[in-house]
């Protein structure tokens, strides 16, 4: 039986009244089923339903009969099973911060931990950090360089850390977020000898966001390893094109690559040297010395190349429209795993 099978049950023998409930996006082929769209309370003329969370799951309550009662035990049960995942007064700091990242933790759990630990309306971003070993001493220099005493590490698991870190008005070192996360990866560098991958999310207003801040964090890692990204340290903000592509459909993106671009177009997108340096150039913001430098290539072989890429794609990579649609075209071809 699961936790909230066992809520129900004894929710339903406490009150005396028929209680049941399903998730609101796999209706069960068993059982009642409200089939109309609802809000918040709704019934069929026998059964009461309601919707509800646990755990982050949306969930629909069904409640034999109609009446008084019934709509008003509607009314209350979502804030009394909700307080049921609120009990997290035997967990540790982290452990409890470690839920409300997964977010597995309902508002007013999070409520508590934020007046518990005094961070109610303390701006704060996520820094996940893939450890590729030494995660305990990791922790450790982690929590030795911690901007403030607010700021918490947690191991999410045996080669991931978070940081929470939590903004100081008063601290003007690090300009940005990225900043700070560049200082945390030289640190353990430094210390301990680690090459760690850092992901940085977004800095959000308030606790309840940071599930949504970690998020991301984990997706720049993601998309650092999809794209094989240079650099240690890397923000969702680099990423913002492939996420918002990410989001369409392959089958859309299928019918956008085909559309795009052409046979000749594999001349490039099949040849690694040639679509790395292109991604390179794109990198160095289009300055032909610095890919140079960075390739450690003559200037007149990247000429050669961008050339070369222009005459298969038709797209002169030098001009910043065609750069934004060759950069496209790489990051629907990447996504694709063509």
């Amino acid at each position: 039986m699961t936790e909230l099978e066992k809520i129900i049950r004894e929710t339903s023998e406490k009150l005396g009244v028929e209680f049941s409930c399903y998730p609101e996006k796999s209706k069960p082929a068993r059982g009642v089923v409200c089939e109309k769209p609802f809000e918040d309370i709704t019934d069929d003329g026998s059964h009461t339903f309601f919707r509800f969370y646990f755990k982050s799951t949306g969930y629909v309550g069904v409640l034999g009969g109609v009446g008084a009662a019934e709509k008003n035990y509607a009314a209350l049960l979502p804030a009394y099973i909700e307080s049921f995942i609120d009990r997290e007064s035997e967990l540790s700091k982290t452990e409890y911060l470690k839920r409300i990242l997964l977010g597995e933790c309902s508002s007013l759990g999070i409520y508590k931990y934020s007046s518990r630990y005094s961070v109610r309306g303390a701006a704060c971003f996520a820094i996940a950090l893939r450890v590729p070993k030494m995660m305990q001493e990791t922790l450790g220099v982690i929590e030795q360089y911690g901007g403030n005493s607010l700021d918490t590490v947690v191991e999410m698991n045996e080669n991931t850390c978070v940081l929470v870190k939590y903004l100081d008005k008063t601290d003007n070192e690090y300009q940005s977020s990225v900043d700070y996360a560049e200082f945390l990866a030289q640190s353990l560098k430094e210390e301990l000898g680690l090459a760690c991958v850092v992901g940085v999310g977004s800095t959000v207003r308030d606790l309840k966001d940071i599930a949504h801040s970690y998020a991301l964090a984990e997706n720049a890692i993601r998309y650092a390893d999809l794209f094989e990204e240079a650099g240690s340290v890397h923000s969702y903000r680099e990423f913002l094109l492939v996420k918002m592509l990410e989001d369409i459909p392959d089958g859309k993106l299928e019918a956008y690559f085909s559309e795009l671009s052409d046979e000749n177009f594999k001349e490039v997108f099949e040849d690694e040297e040639m679509l790395d340096t292109a991604e390179e150039f794109l990198r160095c913001s289009l300055n032909v010395s610095e890919t140079s430098r960075n390739l450690y290539m003559h200037r007149n072989t990247l000429l050669y190349r961008l050339d070369k890429i222009e005459k298969a794609t038709g797209l002169n990579i030098r001009s910043f429209s065609d750069a934004v649609s060759f950069r496209v075209l790489t990051v629907i071809y990447r996504l694709l795993g063509k």
